[in-house]
C-alpha cells in the first residue's frame, strides 16, 4: 500500500513524504543502468569523480521531478515550476555531461548519420538558437498552458528542455575533441550572450499586468502570494539566478584560461596536454 501511495499520479502537498512519479523514476533507472552497460560493454571504468558527477546529476533528477519541489511546481506555484526549469537545464545537464566520458559517447557518435547530425548541433551557434528559442517557446502563454493541461506534454517539455540543454553545453564542457569546445576567448563570450535571451523571456513574464498562466491562478494558495505575486517571483529567479549562473561560468573559463595559457580551440579539449616546452 505504501508503494501504491507513493506512485499515485495525483499530487498532495506534503513536506515530509515523497510523492514518485513512475515514468520519471523508470527513466532515471533506465540511465543509471545505460551508463553502467556501456561501462561493461566497453571494458573501461568512469574515473571516481566521473561516477559522482553523473549519479549525481541522476540524483539531483529525482529530486526535481518527484517529491514536493515536483509537487509545488505541477499544482501551486509558478515559481516552483522556475526552480524546477532552472534545475532541468543549468544544473542536472551539465552534471550528467561531465561524468560521461568521451569513450562512451564514441560509438554512439561514430555513427555513419548521427555524426553529421551531431557535429552541426552541436556547434555554438546552433546551440544557442536550439536552446533559447526552446526556452522562450515553450513559455509563451499557448504552449505553457497547453503543457499544464496534458501530462504527456508536459514530459515533452522538460525532455526537450533537457536536450537542448545538453546541447547548450556543448561547446562549454564536450568530453569529445572530434565534437570540440569552443576556445576560452569564445567560451567567455558564448556565456555572456546566453544570458541575453534567458533575461528577456524573464522580463515578459515580469512585466505582464496580467496571470499568463490561469491554472496558477486557481490553485490553492501555499503562501502568502498572489497568483501575479508569484508570477513576478518566478520570473525573478529566472533572470536572476539564471544570469548569475552565467557568470560564474564566465569567471571559472577565464580561471581555467589563465591556468592553461591557450587562446586556441586545442587549448581548451578535455585531452589538452601542456607542451613538454
Amino acid at each position: 500500500m505504501l508503494v501504491l501511495a507513493l506512485l499515485h499520479p495525483i499530487a498532495n502537498l506534503s513536506w515530509w513524504r515523497w510523492s514518485v512519479h513512475p515514468s520519471t523514476a523508470v527513466g532515471i533507472a533506465a540511465l543509471a543502468a545505460l551508463y553502467i552497460w556501456a561501462s561493461a560493454k566497453l571494458q573501461q571504468r568512469p574515473t571516481t569523480g566521473q561516477r559522482i558527477y553523473f549519479f549525481a546529476g541522476l540524483l539531483l533528477l529525482f529530486g526535481s521531478l518527484n517529491g514536493p519541489l515536483h509537487d509545488l511546481s505541477d499544482d501551486y506555484l509558478f515559481s516552483a515550476h522556475m526552480v524546477q526549469h532552472l534545475l532541468l537545464t543549468l544544473a542536472i545537464p551539465p552534471l550528467l555531461l561531465a561524468g560521461t566520458p568521451g569513450w562512451m559517447l564514441r560509438p554512439l557518435l561514430s555513427r555513419r548519420y548521427v555524426a553529421p547530425l551531431a557535429r552541426y548541433l552541436t556547434r555554438a551557434p546552433i546551440a544557442f538558437v536550439v536552446f533559447n528559442l526552446t526556452i522562450a517557446i515553450w513559455h509563451l502563454p499557448p504552449f505553457y498552458n497547453a503543457a499544464m493541461a496534458h501530462h504527456g506534454l508536459h514530459i515533452v517539455e522538460h525532455l526537450t528542455f533537457m536536450a537542448a540543454a545538453v546541447l547548450m553545453w556543448w561547446p562549454l564542457q564536450s568530453q569529445l575533441p572530434e565534437f570540440p569546445r569552443l576556445a576560452y576567448p569564445g567560451q567567455m563570450l558564448y556565456s555572456f550572450l546566453m544570458s541575453i535571451p534567458m533575461s528577456i523571456v524573464a522580463v515578459y513574464i515580469a512585466m505582464a499586468d496580467h496571470v499568463l498562466y490561469p491554472a496558477y491562478s486557481a490553485a490553492p494558495r501555499v503562501f502568502q502570494l498572489t497568483p501575479l505575486e508569484d508570477q513576478l517571483l518566478g520570473a525573478l529567479i529566472m533572470w536572476i539566478p539564471g544570469g548569475i549562473i552565467f557568470m560564474i561560468i564566465m569567471s571559472v573559463v577565464f580561471f581555467k584560461w589563465n591556468a592553461r595559457g591557450e587562446d586556441s580551440t586545442a587549448g581548451a579539449q578535455v585531452d589538452w596536454k601542456p607542451s613538454a616546452a
